[in-house]
């Protein structure tokens, strides 16, 4: 007997129709996608000729018809809390894109579901499974480079978009979009609560009015720092991370290769004492103060990405599948969820969007 979940698709753009689909059939055995609802119907028909989806026009006609056990919802993001409590009110599992809200108000109404509906509302923070992002955790857990002190995380391209995304009045901008993904993962990089954020919004290149290039700053009750940057106006790229720590580095290019400078084991990495009776430094001058750190003994290299247990961005839904159907403990929690939310909503009443064009 098989027990596949039945799923269905809400909302059928890049997500839906692009992420959601092409993750979902990669895992046949899994899951079986009975459903696919978008007003644009010709969609609809395309997920049907894809893989024999009922189409549906609306959520309310796929609520009324279909058998799907879990829903997808990949509406616009204005409308994700209202469709993801109609879902979970008549009886099904609803996974949630990022943004899970548009407000912390409207969060928190999911919160209160999430308690209401035990073991029925998922959230997908699915960049939480990156596989540089899951390595860099791994390195940083052996201590390799130390205590971490900051973190850099960066997604710039250089984009003349012009879709709803790029409007306030839609709820769009890098914030809402790429924003979630890079704040959960800081969120999780920095292993405490954060204590202050800073951010800025530029309007550089998208048409519409919405921020298409952000930084954000969080600092953590740890004293750790990270620095976020999302844009779509930067035509040269940085690497994905960079974690700085006590003992050394870790460049994360992308999801395929990162280099590395730490101390070895065998160096202590101190400095001598201070002392107010040493004179400034200066080349050759032994009796002066020291900034050299020849004697440091390194290692250095370049590593493929290859976390342990083979985690990539492609392996949410088995994860999904694992805790619906096996019991495991989903990875991303509601409180998790929620803070990403209020991080976001904070962030954005510091920072006036400046407009460039």
């Amino acid at each position: 007997m098989s027990n596949r979940i039945k799923i269905a698709v809400l909302g059928l753009g890049r997500a839906g129709l692009n992420m959601h689909y092409s993750e979902l059939i990669c895992y046949p055995e899994l899951y079986q996608i009975v459903g696919g609802a978008d007003p644009l119907f010709n969609r609809a028909e395309e997920l049907h000729r894809r893989c024999g989806a009922k189409p549906y026009r609306n959520l309310e006609e796929l609520l009324a018809d279909s058998d799907a056990e879990l829903v997808a919802v990949c509406s616009r993001s204005a409308d994700h809390v209202k469709h993801t409590l109609q879902i979970l009110e008549a009886g099904k599992m609803a996974l949630v894109e990022k943004p899970i809200a548009v407000n912390y108000a409207e969060a928190l109404e999911l919160g209160k579901a999430y308690e209401q509906y035990p073991g029925k509302l998922y959230f997908r923070h699915n960049r939480r499974f990156e596989a540089g992002f899951c390595f860099l955790r791994e390195l940083i857990a052996a201590g390799h480079i130390g205590e971490v002190f900051e973190i850099k995380l960066r997604r710039l391209s250089y984009q003349l978009r012009n879709d709803w995304q790029v409007l306030q009045e839609c709820h769009g901008g890098q914030m809402n979009n790429w924003g979630p993904h890079l704040i959960d993962q800081a969120l999780q990089l920095l292993e405490a609560p954060v204590k202050d954020i800073w951010c800025d919004r530029k309007h550089v290149v998208a048409a519409g009015d919405a921020e298409d290039h952000f930084r954000i700053m969080l600092k953590a009750e740890n004293g750790r720092v990270a620095d976020i940057q999302i844009s779509g106006a930067c035509s040269t790229p940085e690497p994905y991370f960079t974690a700085y720590g006590t003992r050394g580095s870790i460049i994360c290019k992308d999801d395929e290769e990162l280099r590395y400078r730490w101390l070895a084991p065998e160096s202590e990495g101190k400095s001598c004492p201070a002392s107010k009776d040493a004179p400034a430094i200066l080349p050759g001058e032994p009796t002066a103060g020291s900034m050299s750190s020849a004697a440091l003994k390194w290692r250095w290299g370049t590593m493929m990405i290859e976390p342990s247990d083979g985690t990539n961005i492609m392996s949410f839904y088995k994860i999904l599948y694992d805790s619906i159907r096996l019991g495991k403990k989903f990875p991303v929690s509601c409180a998790e969820a929620l803070e990403v939310v209020r991080i976001t909503e904070e962030a954005k009443k510091m920072s006036q969007i400046k407009h460039y064009c």
